[in-house]
């Protein structure tokens, strides 16, 4: 009897995905570990491995199939010595829960040939786990030429560690190519001028159904503070400066590092800020999580710098480096982006300068962080100039109490202004 393969659950919430892309066709031999699909959730595109080994009989849900619950038949293995005809009884049972998209609909997508597969320069197939072909990339490492002590010779993280602790072997430089991008075609409705219709994508839908149930079930409320920056630009300045003469592979602050620095610390002086509302309790954490916020392709995602509070500049940059690169490409776990105990969104880059944010569900607050810029001050009764940076925080009135945000607030600004103390 064919072995079905199920829409996997990539995240303790997730309930349905896209299937973006088919790995193996229809006839591919499947071994256990391989990588069959990409399967895209609300906020990131995640692989899937078999788990058993066969032929890839039947492909029961198309790529570009959104919405699939999860546990939904998406395709059927054959086991050794079975053939087509074992298909005959089994397609009818796992008859596709989500038709394929058709040509009448927006977001049709036409089935694809499968993504090349890696080889190695033998020319034998290139057995590697996801994560250990994550770590690869990262680290720029020649997946054939580390040997893999996994079942069938595949390459696990502990080859991955391996080969880093004795020096690596660095992978050929190799040119990707580029699928153009389906151009929306103009479409007419009544009454509206003449426009494209852009389909959301899952994580579209997702952040709009979220934030929507924030701003209608969450009471917000705002407090502005307003830092003045040129301590901590001098600073930065002159940190950055020193690890340059370092060489090559140095660090680099960004105003932001020192941001999630100062809201993790101030966080810590001020706990009851750190919390999050349950209609039993408010929980308060010991830790500061914080997730920040990234614009990436049709949405925005939270990676989280966790226990940020224990953490120095240099390994937030890095981290935060890490993550947000990750981001773009689609690549995070579930893990670094779900969850977190307080959000920093920065438009600062953009030369915004004040806004406030929508509190990210279930987290009890949000700091908003605007543009450092110019402005008149008055020091000892007399004009003068600092860049100055408004920094807006938008809170759970549940969670926190106007004076618990605003002693959260008096905690963070003399942090930026007298950077210093954040190196302590």
């Amino acid at each position: 009897m064919p072995i079905q393969i199920l829409m996997p659950a990539l995240s303790p919430t997730m309930t349905e995905g896209t299937l973006s892309k088919w790995l193996k066709a229809e006839g591919d031999a499947v071994e256990s570990g391989d990588v069959i699909a990409e399967i895209e959730t609300d906020k990131a595109t995640m692989e899937v491995e078999a788990v058993e080994e066969g032929v890839l009989g039947k492909i029961v849900v198309a790529e570009g199939s959104e919405g699939v619950p999860v546990n939904a038949v998406i395709a059927l293995l054959l086991e050794d010595g079975e053939d087509a005809s074992a298909l005959d009884g089994a397609e009818a049972a796992a008859a596709p829960v989500i038709a394929a998209p058709t040509a009448a609909e927006p977001a049709a997508v036409a089935p694809a040939a499968p993504a090349p597969v890696a080889r190695a320069s033998t020319g034998a197939r290139l057995f590697a786990s996801p994560l250990a072909r994550r770590l690869a990339q990262k680290n720029n490492l020649d997946l054939a030429a580390i040997s893999g002590s996994g079942p069938h010779g595949r390459i696990v993280m502990r080859d991955i560690d391996a080969t880093l602790a004795a020096g690596g072997t660095p992978a050929a430089p190799t040119a990707q190519p580029v699928a153009a991008a389906p151009t929306p075609a103009p479409i007419a409705v009544e009454g509206l001028p003449a426009h494209t219709a852009i389909p959301n994508s899952a994580m579209r839908k997702i952040v709009a159904r979220r934030l929507t149930e924030s701003k209608q079930q969450v009471p917000h409320f705002y407090l502005t503070v307003d830092c003045e920056l040129d301590n901590l630009l001098a600073l930065r300045k002159d940190l950055n400066a020193k690890a340059a003469a370092e060489g090559p592979g140095a660090y680099k602050l960004s105003v932001n590092d020192f941001i999630i620095r100062a809201a993790a610390l101030a966080l810590i002086k001020v706990p009851a800020a750190n919390a999050t509302w349950t209609d039993d309790a408010i929980l308060q954490f010991a830790d500061a999580d914080i997730s920040v916020a990234v614009a990436i392709d049709g949405g925005l995602i939270t990676p989280i710098i966790k226990t940020a509070n224990a953490k120095g500049l240099v390994d937030i940059s890095r981290e935060m480096k890490d993550l947000a690169g990750r981001a773009r490409q689609g690549k995070l776990l579930p893990e670094e982006y779900q969850g977190g105990s307080f959000s920093i969104s920065n438009l600062g880059m953009f030369g915004i300068r004040e806004f406030a944010a929508i509190i990210n569900p279930p987290q009890g607050a949000i700091l908003a962080v605007g543009a450092g810029e110019q402005r008149a001050v008055v020091k000892d009764g007399a004009l003068a100039v600092a860049t100055v940076m408004s920094c807006t925080l938008s809170v759970d009135h549940r969670v926190v109490d106007g004076a618990v945000g605003a002693a959260f607030l008096a905690a963070f600004k003399p942090l930026i202004e007298d950077p210093v103390t954040m190196l302590l």
